[in-house]
């Protein structure tokens, strides 16, 4: 998902075998490579600088005041959009494995969403201990810029089923990007793909599973049935329960990051409006109000 005209590919880079490593460590006597000018593939660079193109990594934060608490703002702003990405891309291998009836593999890689989502939720942390007045020193300088335009963010509550075509507007003026958010905009989504597992299985009809995958999905009635089955009798089918568990989890890793973001915004900033035209807190307390998978939170009313 890289911006048009942004390099992509790995810079050249030499990798090793194990007898490679074994023989590099014998030779060492186990101590620490510390010569790297014997046949290195760039110059000015080591290993670990081109396999993580680090010296690119750390030239990209560009303050914009003197303030020193607007670093911790930008930095933990760029490693969100990085876990974005991250879980944008394992949510979608989750849905082809589940669209491929492989379960037990989408389950694996939901253990791995859920790990990632509480490391995303703790970038808040740094972000709380700004002062109001810390704050104050750089806001001005973002501008109309604010999170919600995060195209990464966009896609990934898309791929998780949040399907909203008007957000999408935002990147209209920049075509390639309109034309990327759209395409996954229009893709089938996590739930979707669970649905359709749902069906295959023999728990909802067809006319439960979306075909208009564009469109805001409507809660039904029959699918809050088939979960509510499955939580009775777990035993039926094992994978089932385990995928209604990881799903809900999944929602609440998401629903514990939404809610952080908001009790940061208030204690940094109060009921001030967003920088992005929204009333600010009372934006992201509706905003985190919104369930993923709706039907696997209303069934628990049930018990």
């Amino acid at each position: 998902m890289a911006a048009e005209g942004v390099t992509r590919g790995p810079r050249a880079y030499r990798g090793m075998t194990e007898e490679e490593r074994r023989a590099q460590s014998a030779q060492t006597n186990g101590e620490p490579v510390l010569d790297f000018s014997v046949g290195r593939v760039n110059e000015n660079s080591t290993p670990y600088i081109d396999y993580h193109s680090v010296d690119t990594l750390l030239s990209l934060q560009h303050p914009r005041t003197d303030e020193p608490a607007e670093l911790t703002f930008y930095i933990t702003g760029q490693i969100q959009e990085l876990l974005f990405k991250l879980l944008f891309t394992e949510v979608n291998r989750v849905r082809d494995l589940l669209f491929a009836d492989r379960l037990d593999d989408a389950l694996w890689y939901l253990r791995r969403i859920e790990r990632t989502q509480r490391v995303l939720t703790t970038c808040w942390e740094p972000v709380s201990t700004l002062t109001p007045k810390e704050f104050a020193g750089f806001r001005n300088e973002l501008g109309a810029a604010s999170g919600f335009q995060s195209y990464m963010y966009r896609q990934l509550e898309f791929s998780l089923g949040n399907k909203v075509r008007r957000m999408a507007e935002a990147y209209r003026a920049v075509p390639w990007l309109y034309e990327q958010v759209t395409a996954v905009l229009e893709a089938p989504s996590l739930y979707d793909a669970t649905l359709s597992v749902l069906h295959r299985r023999g728990r909802i009809p067809e006319k439960c599973v979306p075909v208009a995958y564009a469109e805001p999905y409507e809660p039904d009635v029959l699918v809050e049935e088939a979960w509510g089955a499955i939580y009775r009798s777990p035993e039926e089918d094992p994978q089932l329960h385990a995928l209604a568990e990881a799903l809900s989890e999944l929602n609440y890793q998401y629903s514990r990051w939404r809610t952080t973001h908001l009790l940061a915004v208030e204690r940094i900033m109060g009921h001030k409006p967003g920088t992005g035209g929204t009333l600010g807190v009372e934006w992201l307390r509706r905003v985190a109000e919104h369930r993923f998978f709706p039907e696997l939170w209303s069934v628990r009313t049930e018990f």
